[in-house]
């Protein structure tokens, strides 16, 4: 099973988390499902990009973007080359860091 390793996120997890999860599954449900309560405003329907992740590793052993992934992560705040929404990103074999940014273009948290 890959391993997610959450870099520490000030307010999501502080101290980082590692997490094992199944490949097809995006880091999104991934996240959520082992208390990373990281943004979805648009209940992981690619409509916004307060899920936005950069993946420092392992990054090529995810499925590829569609377009309208590439599309929504162009609004994106703080956009690199690595960067992925975590809604559609689905986990392959290899292990991934990720790094929650700081911010997100959403100007009130839903508190999902």
């Amino acid at each position: 099973m890959p391993q997610l390793i959450f870099l520490p996120h000030a307010e999501i997890c502080p101290e980082g988390k590692v997490i094992e999860t199944e490949a097809g599954v995006t880091i999104c449900d991934a996240a959520l499902k082992n208390g990373i309560d990281i943004e979805h405003a648009c209940e992981k329907s690619c409509a916004c990009t307060t899920c936005h992740v950069v993946v420092r590793e392992g990054f090529d052993s995810l499925t590829e973007a569609e377009e309208l992934e590439e599309d929504m992560l162009d609004k994106a705040w703080g956009l690199e080359p690595e960067s992925r929404l975590s809604c559609q990103a689905l986990v392959g074999e290899d292990d991934l860091v990720i790094e929650i940014p700081k911010y997100t273009i959403n100007m009130v948290s839903e508190n999902h």
